[in-house]
């Protein structure tokens, strides 16, 4: 099994995600900025739905990269060091809570895509689905801020320290 691009024991597609996680905060944020400043639904919908489709995709492969490699425990054989049975339990419970929010995130993201489509017209205007919109688009930005974050410590936990 190969290391991935960033230089750690961890594969390709795990590096992939975790340069996604970074990416996909700021980008989430000025994509509120652009609807709720600028009033430009349009591109807020576009970028929505790319950034949607994007994460799917990327996702959709890490899974099956995870599934090719043994699980997070195939990769994580690829340390100098094995984690301690402490650290190991420590590890995983971190994981449980990335995951908690990385699966929550998908089904309110669906959620709030799917009821968007469904409910604005297209061209997209503010209508009587806006107040849920708006509130369903909050918690997905706050839960998907919460899986870049506890992704971004999996990665470290498991992968950056020796």
């Amino acid at each position: 099994m190969q290391n991935g691009f960033l230089g750690y024991p961890a594969s390709f597609m795990l590096d992939v995600v975790v340069c996604a996680l970074v990416v996909v905060v700021p980008l989430l944020a000025f994509n509120l900025y652009l609807v709720k400043f600028g009033r430009n639904y349009a591109l807020h919908k576009k970028l929505q739905l790319l950034l949607a489709a994007v994460l799917l995709v990327a996702v959709g492969l890490f899974e099956v990269d995870m599934q090719l490699q043994g699980g997070i425990d195939g990769i994580l054989t690829k340390r100098e060091r094995p984690l301690s049975a402490e650290e190991l339990a420590s590890f995983r419970t971190l994981l449980y809570v990335h995951l908690f929010f990385a699966i929550s995130t998908v089904v309110v993201w669906i959620v709030t895509v799917a009821a968007a489509l469904w409910k604005f017209p297209s061209p997209p205007v503010p209508g009587g689905h806006s107040r849920l919109h708006k509130t369903l688009g909050w918690l997905s930005a706050v839960d998907i801020t919460a899986t870049a974050v506890t992704g971004l410590m999996v990665y470290y936990y498991g992968f950056m320290v020796p």
